[in-house]
């Protein structure tokens, strides 16, 4: 005579137990999403578009020089005065903005600076050496 054996679950702990497995798998995967440590790197690069006007005591001063330190990238103000820098800054980047017969000055960009409004001094200029005037200039002409 043959014995069989049959094993009963009850019904409703099994699916208690996969609905607890689900639950768990769930949660897990909301807290892997939520405290992603890519979400923080992204707050930390911010990147600064600088754009200003660059003037004196008269008005605004066409054709200035500006250069970011350390760099070749550049710009030169407009016939207003206005410019719009071609490459988005860090902060603590420096700013080197210079014209003749001005002080040369530097800029440092801080997170908040987005629009510059310079106003340039005027430098001394020294001339050295007299012209030379013992002698005075005479064409020589062919005939």
């Amino acid at each position: 005579m043959k014995t069989q054996v049959t094993l009963a679950q009850n019904n409703a702990d099994l699916t208690t137990y996969r609905i607890l497995q689900h639950l768990l798998i769930g949660l897990f995967l909301i807290a892997t999403a939520t405290f992603n440590s890519v979400y923080a790197q992204t707050t930390t690069n911010t990147e600064i578009n600088v754009k200003g006007m660059v003037s004196d005591d008269i008005g605004p001063l066409t054709g200035v020089n500006i250069a970011l330190e350390g760099s070749n990238v550049g710009a030169i103000t407009d016939t207003v005065g206005t410019f719009i820098f071609p490459k988005a800054l860090q902060p603590g980047d420096v700013l080197v903005f210079s014209y003749l017969g001005y002080e040369t000055r530097r800029i440092k960009i801080k997170e908040d600076t987005n629009f510059l409004n310079l106003k340039m001094v005027s430098e001394a200029i020294d001339i050295v050496g007299a012209p030379a005037v013992d002698k005075p200039y005479k064409s020589k002409r062919s005939f």
